[in-house]
């Protein structure tokens, strides 16, 4: 068996495949070092370009199995790579940790006045009266409880929260005190202190956060968005922001990334921006090779495969 596998982590995967296993070797622009007009399994790397993912697709014609490292997908999903019958498997689950812990991050920094409290230490000023809060008795909307959702209300919880949640297929899970439907979540908006946005970017989602939605917050909500930046209409958002529609925002992702210089999302005292990082820590590497190896297991003995996408929903 052929498989393909990214320059950046080979030399971590090839000590624990089977003798037989053929291995080549792919660059960030799509360069195989070998033959791959019979390789089965392609295993990407994060930041696939749409351009590499083609040169691969098109080096590789007998290819039946594609695992991309990332949860979302939206960027794997081409016309030219939905015409191909691929199983395509994603990386959903390994994020989860790491992203919840930076979510609880930013409600503590909101909540405890943490950007004003670091700017009096720089300035060695002694002030106290900050509006600090409680999280306690506080409401969390995750939109999208998912495996990323989910991993946020187990820690949200723990800190006296109540958490509504909104899934495609609404069901009771544990952690929430409310699932509706994913075209439902709107109606909870009035009840919620502070918004996550945890659902894939897909067609339905794309703009999901727009200038109507945003008149629908609370003026004391807090919005965070961990998911997409193409979720929120940006220009929406910031008129949200300055015009005090809403009480602020933390930013992991935004439409353009980087975040251009000239964004005036940079200048608002009420946003957080952080470079996309919250999903950042060496174990999600671990996870995500434990993750591969097993379904490289799986594919083997031709049992089904973990996280198979479902590429019409998105996700």
């Amino acid at each position: 068996m052929k498989l393909i596998l990214p320059v950046e982590i080979a030399h971590k995967i090839e000590p624990h495949l089977p003798k037989n296993t053929i291995v080549l070797r792919v660059d960030s622009e799509g360069n195989i070092d070998g033959d791959a007009t019979d390789a089965e399994v392609y295993f990407s790397w994060f930041y696939l370009k749409p351009t590499t993912l083609h040169r691969v697709l098109d080096a590789a014609p007998l290819l039946r199995w594609h695992h991309a490292p990332n949860a979302g997908v939206n960027h794997i999903l081409t016309p030219k790579y939905l015409e191909r019958d691929l199983i395509l498997t994603n990386g959903a689950g390994v994020h989860a940790i790491p992203i919840s812990e930076f979510v609880i991050t930013y409600l503590l920094a909101y909540s405890k006045q943490l950007p004003s409290l670091y700017k009096q230490h720089s300035e060695r000023n002694w002030q106290r009266g900050l509006p600090i809060q409680e999280l306690t008795d506080k409401t969390l909307l995750i939109i999208g409880a998912g495996g990323i959702g989910q991993e946020i209300a187990v820690r949200a919880k723990a800190f006296g929260m109540r958490i509504f949640g909104s899934s495609r297929n609404a069901r009771p899970l544990p952690n929430f005190d409310k699932v509706v439907g994913a075209n439902e979540w709107k109606q909870l908006l009035p009840e919620s202190e502070f918004v996550v946005i945890a659902t894939p970017l897909t067609p339905e989602t794309k703009g999901l956060i727009d200038l109507e939605t945003l008149r629908l917050f609370r003026p004391d909500s807090y919005l965070i968005n961990i998911a997409r930046g193409a979720i929120v209409d940006e220009s929406a958002l910031t008129t949200a922001l300055q015009e005090g529609w809403i009480a602020g925002a933390a930013l992991d992702t935004v439409f353009t990334e980087p975040l251009p210089a000239e964004s005036p999302l940079w200048t608002l005292p009420n946003v957080f921006i952080t470079p996309h990082c919250s999903g950042n820590t060496p174990r999600v590497k671990e996870r995500t090779l434990a993750l591969f190896l097993d379904n490289l297991t799986r594919y083997r003995q031709g049992k089904p495969l973990r996280n198979v996408v479902d590429k019409t929903a998105g996700y």
